[in-house]
């Protein structure tokens, strides 16, 4: 009965375990409870988006067994390093990955400069990943960063799932698609939210034509005067 109990034990830390990783903590303890979980308005959080260069034709070239290694080895690889940030992985749909910060915890003002420090060391760790029929090919990778609103709670019944919503969103998002190969583009509401830590190298880009957006002045973030990415 004692080895049969402290099975039950392992396997329901080993579901828990599985179940936190799926959604946040505190949305998954009240989802355990059968208690309903509330959406909430966050006033400022800030959102990454990242994608890989040429991923169609990477893809194509590839067999469906070396893109999903090639995948996995990169999500592996990103997910390693972002536990040492204070930010939440939100999803990753294909080769895109999103990551917010200020949410589910609110984390005062220091979402921004979590994110920012995070996308430099994930910009410098996607060069470890190899395309798989080019041996000394690397992955290179897209990224975007906004700050702003949202709106964030659990959305379905079978597969609940996580979801922001927002303007936000949808810019952090813009962000990404307009950036360039190995950079990281930021808007305006990010490079406002810097500014507060005179820690950063940014250089700006000037007003370029966002779809849905209209002409807005944007950024790139080079580096981090205090701060070394991780090996």
């Amino acid at each position: 009965l004692r080895e049969k109990t402290e099975d039950l034990k392992r396997e329901r830390r080993l579901a828990e375990d599985l179940l936190h990783q799926m959604l946040p903590k505190s949305v998954a303890e009240q989802l355990r409870k059968c208690q309903k979980v509330e959406a909430e308005n966050y006033d400022q959080v800030t959102i990454f988006f990242s994608d890989i260069v040429g991923f169609t034709s990477i893809a194509a070239s590839c067999t469906p067994l070396q893109v999903v290694e090639m995948l996995n080895n990169l999500y592996v690889c990103f997910d390693t390093r972002i536990e040492s940030y204070d930010v939440y992985k939100v999803e990753t749909i294909g080769d895109a990955y999103m990551v917010a910060s200020g949410l589910p915890e609110r984390n005062g003002t220091k979402h921004a400069d979590e994110i920012a420090k995070m996308s430099l060391d994930l910009v410098a760790a996607v060069c470890q990943v190899v395309i798989p029929y080019a041996p000394t090919g690397r992955l290179q990778l897209r990224a975007g960063i906004h700050t702003g609103p949202c709106v964030a709670g659990v959305v379905g019944y079978k597969m609940p799932r996580y979801c922001l919503f927002g303007d936000t969103v949808n810019t952090a998002s813009r962000m990404e698609s307009t950036s360039l190969p190995q950079k990281i583009h930021i808007s305006s509401a990010t490079y406002d939210a810097l500014l507060a830590d005179d820690a950063y190298e940014i250089e700006p880009r000037g007003e370029i034509e966002v779809k849905g957006k209209g002409t807005m002045k944007t950024y790139w973030l080079l580096g981090n005067k205090n701060y070394s990415v991780q090996n």
